[in-house]
Protein backbone atom coordinates (compact mmCIF):
# COMPACT_ATOMS: atom_id res chain seq x y z
CA UNK A 1 0.00 0.00 0.00
CA UNK A 2 1.35 3.20 -0.84
CA UNK A 3 0.76 6.07 1.73
CA UNK A 4 0.80 9.94 0.83
CA UNK A 5 2.15 12.33 3.47
CA UNK A 6 3.15 15.44 4.65
CA UNK A 7 5.85 16.04 7.16
CA UNK A 8 5.43 19.33 9.33
CA UNK A 9 6.96 20.60 12.15
CA UNK A 10 6.50 22.73 15.04
CA UNK A 11 9.44 24.37 16.54
CA UNK A 12 11.15 20.79 16.37
CA UNK A 13 7.96 18.80 17.41
CA UNK A 14 7.70 16.95 14.22
CA UNK A 15 4.41 15.19 12.54
CA UNK A 16 3.42 13.16 9.90
CA UNK A 17 0.55 14.78 8.32
CA UNK A 18 -1.95 12.50 6.23
CA UNK A 19 -5.20 14.21 4.23
CA UNK A 20 -7.76 11.28 5.36
CA UNK A 21 -10.62 12.87 4.26
CA UNK A 22 -11.86 9.73 2.25
CA UNK A 23 -11.04 7.90 5.30
CA UNK A 24 -8.73 5.64 3.27
CA UNK A 25 -5.68 5.00 6.57
CA UNK A 26 -7.02 3.03 8.30
CA UNK A 27 -6.22 4.53 11.97
CA UNK A 28 -6.89 1.37 14.04
CA UNK A 29 -3.56 -0.18 12.74
CA UNK A 30 -1.76 0.84 15.73
CA UNK A 31 1.32 -1.30 14.54
CA UNK A 32 1.03 0.79 11.06
CA UNK A 33 1.10 4.09 12.98
CA UNK A 34 4.60 3.02 14.86
CA UNK A 35 6.51 2.07 12.25
CA UNK A 36 5.43 5.26 10.36
CA UNK A 37 6.46 7.31 13.24
CA UNK A 38 9.61 4.79 13.81
CA UNK A 39 12.98 7.35 13.23
CA UNK A 40 15.17 4.15 12.22
CA UNK A 41 12.33 2.16 9.91
CA UNK A 42 10.03 5.17 8.85
CA UNK A 43 9.17 8.04 8.15
CA UNK A 44 9.92 9.69 11.49
CA UNK A 45 8.01 11.72 13.72
CA UNK A 46 6.72 12.67 17.87
CA UNK A 47 3.27 12.01 16.23
CA UNK A 48 0.66 11.08 13.73
CA UNK A 49 -2.17 13.53 12.45
CA UNK A 50 -5.37 12.49 10.34
CA UNK A 51 -7.12 15.40 8.76
CA UNK A 52 -10.43 14.06 8.45
CA UNK A 53 -14.22 16.09 7.32
CA UNK A 54 -15.91 17.49 10.08
CA UNK A 55 -20.21 18.47 10.36
CA UNK A 56 -19.60 20.56 13.01
CA UNK A 57 -16.52 22.67 11.85
CA UNK A 58 -13.90 23.26 8.74
CA UNK A 59 -12.30 20.17 9.54
CA UNK A 60 -11.53 17.00 11.81
CA UNK A 61 -7.84 16.77 13.73
CA UNK A 62 -6.97 12.83 14.95
CA UNK A 63 -3.91 12.80 16.77
CA UNK A 64 -1.50 9.68 17.79
CA UNK A 65 1.50 9.32 19.57
CA UNK A 66 4.52 8.15 18.01
CA UNK A 67 3.71 4.48 20.12
CA UNK A 68 0.46 4.08 17.72
CA UNK A 69 -1.74 4.73 20.17
CA UNK A 70 -4.33 7.55 20.24
CA UNK A 71 -3.93 10.64 21.96
CA UNK A 72 -5.07 13.77 23.64
CA UNK A 73 -4.84 17.32 22.32
CA UNK A 74 -1.40 18.34 20.94
CA UNK A 75 -0.67 22.29 20.82
CA UNK A 76 2.42 22.58 18.06
CA UNK A 77 0.11 19.56 16.23
CA UNK A 78 -2.94 21.81 16.36
CA UNK A 79 -0.96 24.51 14.56
CA UNK A 80 0.25 22.02 12.10
CA UNK A 81 -2.58 21.01 10.94
CA UNK A 82 -4.00 24.29 10.67
CA UNK A 83 -1.11 25.06 8.04
CA UNK A 84 -1.67 21.70 6.36
CA UNK A 85 -5.63 22.49 6.07
CA UNK A 86 -4.57 25.57 4.41
CA UNK A 87 -2.20 24.06 1.87
CA UNK A 88 -5.06 21.99 0.80
CA UNK A 89 -7.76 24.74 0.58
CA UNK A 90 -9.92 22.97 2.80
CA UNK A 91 -9.96 26.70 5.41
CA UNK A 92 -8.33 30.34 4.42
CA UNK A 93 -6.52 32.24 7.24
CA UNK A 94 -8.91 31.55 10.04
CA UNK A 95 -11.16 28.02 10.80
CA UNK A 96 -12.57 26.31 13.45
CA UNK A 97 -11.55 22.99 14.16
CA UNK A 98 -12.51 19.96 16.20
CA UNK A 99 -9.88 17.75 18.63
CA UNK A 100 -9.89 15.62 20.95
CA UNK A 101 -10.21 17.70 23.59
CA UNK A 102 -13.22 19.83 21.53
CA UNK A 103 -13.50 22.78 19.25
CA UNK A 104 -10.62 25.43 18.38
CA UNK A 105 -9.73 28.17 16.71
CA UNK A 106 -7.09 29.17 14.41
CA UNK A 107 -5.91 31.92 12.35
CA UNK A 108 -2.53 32.27 10.29
CA UNK A 109 -0.79 35.18 10.94
CA UNK A 110 0.73 37.22 8.06
CA UNK A 111 3.64 36.13 9.64
CA UNK A 112 2.93 32.46 8.75
CA UNK A 113 2.81 31.44 11.94
CA UNK A 114 0.00 30.14 13.45
CA UNK A 115 -2.24 31.62 16.86
CA UNK A 116 -4.33 28.71 18.18
CA UNK A 117 -6.76 29.05 20.91
CA UNK A 118 -6.59 26.36 23.77
CA UNK A 119 -9.09 25.12 25.49
CA UNK A 120 -10.05 25.91 28.74
CA UNK A 121 -8.14 25.34 31.80
CA UNK A 122 -9.02 24.83 35.68
CA UNK A 123 -6.02 26.55 38.37
CA UNK A 124 -3.07 24.40 39.10
CA UNK A 125 -3.62 21.70 41.42
CA UNK A 126 -0.95 21.77 43.92
CA UNK A 127 0.81 18.40 43.84
CA UNK A 128 4.08 16.54 45.29
CA UNK A 129 6.76 17.30 43.21
CA UNK A 130 5.21 20.48 41.59
CA UNK A 131 1.90 22.03 39.59
CA UNK A 132 -0.33 19.40 38.05
CA UNK A 133 -3.61 20.65 35.21
CA UNK A 134 -4.92 19.49 32.17
CA UNK A 135 -4.27 21.77 29.02
CA UNK A 136 -6.27 19.86 26.25
CA UNK A 137 -4.12 17.01 27.40
CA UNK A 138 -2.33 16.14 31.29
CA UNK A 139 0.59 18.02 32.68
CA UNK A 140 2.83 18.05 35.59
CA UNK A 141 4.89 21.36 35.82
CA UNK A 142 8.10 21.04 37.73
CA UNK A 143 9.81 24.46 38.67
CA UNK A 144 13.66 24.24 38.94
CA UNK A 145 16.61 27.03 38.78
CA UNK A 146 18.69 25.88 36.40
CA UNK A 147 16.92 23.67 33.45
CA UNK A 148 20.19 23.01 31.43
CA UNK A 149 21.56 21.15 34.26
CA UNK A 150 18.15 17.97 34.78
CA UNK A 151 18.32 14.81 32.82
CA UNK A 152 14.75 15.81 31.55
CA UNK A 153 14.68 11.96 29.82
CA UNK A 154 15.36 10.42 33.84
CA UNK A 155 13.55 12.37 35.99
CA UNK A 156 10.76 12.94 33.44
CA UNK A 157 10.11 9.09 33.01
CA UNK A 158 10.11 8.82 37.06
CA UNK A 159 7.67 11.51 37.70
CA UNK A 160 5.42 9.62 34.65
CA UNK A 161 5.66 6.20 35.61
CA UNK A 162 4.85 7.61 39.64
CA UNK A 163 2.32 5.22 40.72
CA UNK A 164 -0.59 8.13 40.50
CA UNK A 165 0.36 8.65 36.65
CA UNK A 166 1.36 5.19 35.74
CA UNK A 167 -1.95 3.79 33.78
CA UNK A 168 -2.68 7.31 32.34
CA UNK A 169 0.26 8.66 31.94
CA UNK A 170 0.74 12.44 32.55
CA UNK A 171 3.33 15.11 30.27
CA UNK A 172 6.24 16.27 32.86
CA UNK A 173 7.45 19.82 32.24
CA UNK A 174 10.23 21.32 33.74
CA UNK A 175 10.08 25.44 33.94
CA UNK A 176 12.56 28.11 34.49
CA UNK A 177 11.41 31.65 34.70
CA UNK A 178 14.02 33.69 33.58
CA UNK A 179 11.58 37.39 33.81
CA UNK A 180 8.40 38.50 34.60
CA UNK A 181 7.09 37.34 30.55
CA UNK A 182 9.95 34.56 30.12
CA UNK A 183 10.37 31.18 30.50
CA UNK A 184 12.11 28.17 29.59
CA UNK A 185 10.49 25.07 29.42
CA UNK A 186 11.72 21.42 28.75
CA UNK A 187 9.24 18.48 28.44
CA UNK A 188 9.34 15.03 28.41
CA UNK A 189 6.25 13.59 26.39
CA UNK A 190 4.12 10.17 27.70
CA UNK A 191 3.53 8.54 24.38
CA UNK A 192 6.80 9.24 23.23
CA UNK A 193 8.38 8.30 26.35
CA UNK A 194 10.71 10.66 26.11
CA UNK A 195 11.94 14.75 25.80
CA UNK A 196 10.93 16.21 22.68
CA UNK A 197 12.21 19.35 21.52
CA UNK A 198 8.90 21.70 22.52
CA UNK A 199 5.25 20.91 23.96
CA UNK A 200 2.34 23.23 22.83
CA UNK A 201 -0.16 22.02 25.70
CA UNK A 202 3.17 21.81 28.35
CA UNK A 203 4.25 24.98 27.28
CA UNK A 204 0.44 26.17 27.74
CA UNK A 205 0.61 24.56 31.35
CA UNK A 206 3.86 26.52 32.14
CA UNK A 207 2.02 29.65 31.23
CA UNK A 208 -0.79 29.23 33.37
CA UNK A 209 1.47 27.82 36.17
CA UNK A 210 3.35 30.94 36.27
CA UNK A 211 0.38 32.96 35.98
CA UNK A 212 -0.89 31.35 38.78
CA UNK A 213 2.60 31.28 41.12
CA UNK A 214 2.49 35.39 40.42
CA UNK A 215 -1.47 36.00 40.59
CA UNK A 216 -1.56 37.34 37.33
CA UNK A 217 -5.09 38.21 35.92
CA UNK A 218 -3.66 38.57 32.56
CA UNK A 219 -0.30 37.38 31.13
CA UNK A 220 1.93 36.99 28.04
CA UNK A 221 4.99 34.39 28.10
CA UNK A 222 7.53 34.51 25.69
CA UNK A 223 8.79 30.60 26.19
CA UNK A 224 11.75 28.83 24.73
CA UNK A 225 12.50 25.40 24.39
CA UNK A 226 14.62 23.66 22.60
CA UNK A 227 13.02 23.96 19.17
CA UNK A 228 12.54 27.39 19.46
CA UNK A 229 10.25 29.98 20.54
CA UNK A 230 6.39 29.62 21.74
CA UNK A 231 4.39 32.73 22.90
CA UNK A 232 1.19 32.26 25.20
CA UNK A 233 -1.21 34.95 26.37
CA UNK A 234 -4.23 33.78 28.74
CA UNK A 235 -7.08 35.81 31.11
CA UNK A 236 -7.93 34.23 34.52
CA UNK A 237 -11.62 34.43 35.21
CA UNK A 238 -11.81 33.44 38.95
CA UNK A 239 -11.00 29.86 39.01
CA UNK A 240 -10.22 29.00 35.83
CA UNK A 241 -8.07 30.46 32.68
CA UNK A 242 -9.87 30.97 29.47
CA UNK A 243 -8.37 32.92 26.16
CA UNK A 244 -5.64 30.97 26.73
CA UNK A 245 -4.08 31.25 22.89
CA UNK A 246 -0.53 29.64 21.88
CA UNK A 247 1.09 31.16 18.87
CA UNK A 248 4.32 29.74 17.03
CA UNK A 249 5.54 28.36 13.44
CA UNK A 250 4.23 25.93 11.95
CA UNK A 251 6.97 24.77 8.92
CA UNK A 252 6.27 21.80 6.19
CA UNK A 253 9.64 20.22 6.53
CA UNK A 254 8.86 18.00 2.87
CA UNK A 255 6.28 15.43 1.58
CA UNK A 256 6.06 12.11 0.11
CA UNK A 257 5.01 8.69 -0.49
CA UNK A 258 5.69 5.77 1.14
CA UNK A 259 5.26 1.98 0.75
CA UNK A 260 3.73 -0.03 3.54
CA UNK A 261 2.71 -4.26 3.84
CA UNK A 262 -0.33 -4.30 5.59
Amino acid sequence: MTISFVKYQGTGNDFILIDNRTRHFNSKNIDLIKQLCDRRFGIGADGLILLEKSDQADFLMVYFNSDGKPSTMCGNGGRCIVAFANSLGVIENRCTFIAPDGKHQAEILPNSEVRLEMSKANMPKVVAPGYELNTGSPHLVVKEKNISTINVNEKGAYFRNEPAYEAEGINVNFMQQTDENELIVRTYERGVEAETYSCGTGVTACAITAAFLANRQVAKYTIRTLGGTLQVELERFNTEYRNVWLQGPATRVFEGEIEVEL
